[in-house]
């Protein structure tokens, strides 16, 4: 799977290898505790629009004992538009930063206009992308915190005959508050 800027796990970014396949790291001889293997199952089960493409790929190893990532790319035929990420911690004792149990923390890329790009309420607009997302999703969540950046790339020299390229990066996480059985709703939180 492509992404705006090159493929995702092809940079560690700090998702380095992991135990297991599937996308999931555990503390080394213990089974997951059974509301991380909910929060899991959930993602893994989640239904999205049909341009979103999502794969797991290895966590981080040292966030928290418990992790699972997945990447994912909104494509549209041949051309993929945005891409990302999502990790899914999991403190069994809980996380005095967090202030819960869980954390959800995404990286999202995508290319823009260059007149979207030069608008001075850009990073604003796309934090509000993502509250926006998770509110109308009635989801409940705590402790956000996160950047945007934009970028504007300009080629000169061999590379002159490229056109100029702008492209935005939110990196965010969140709380997500617990529902039954301490498992928030990680599917919801995903899609959102």
């Amino acid at each position: 799977m492509a992404a705006a800027q090159g493929r995702l796990s092809d940079d560690a970014g700090g998702m380095d290898g992991t135990k297991g396949a599937e996308g999931d790291s555990r503390r080394s001889g213990s089974a997951a505790p059974p509301p991380f293997a909910a929060a899991v199952e959930a993602l893994r089960a989640a239904r999205l629009r049909p341009q979103i493409e999502v794969e797991a790929v290895p966590p981080p190893k040292r966030l928290a004992p418990y992790a699972y990532a997945l990447e994912a790319a909104v494509v549209d035929g041949d051309e993929d538009l945005a891409d990302g990420r999502l990790v899914l911690l999991h403190e069994p004792a809980g996380h005095d930063a967090w202030h819960g149990t869980f954390r959800l923390v995404t990286l999202v890329r995508a290319e823009l206009e260059p007149e979207m790009a030069a608008d001075p309420l850009l990073p604003d607009v796309c934090w509000t992308w993502l509250t926006g997302a998770l509110q109308a999703r009635g989801l409940t969540y705590g402790e956000p915190s996160g950047t945007v950046t934009r970028a504007s790339s300009h080629y000169f020299g061999g590379l002159s005959a490229r056109p100029s390229a702008s492209q935005i990066e939110i990196r965010a996480s969140w709380t997500p508050r617990e529902g039954l059985g301490g498992v928030p709703d990680t599917a919801a939180h995903l899609a959102s």
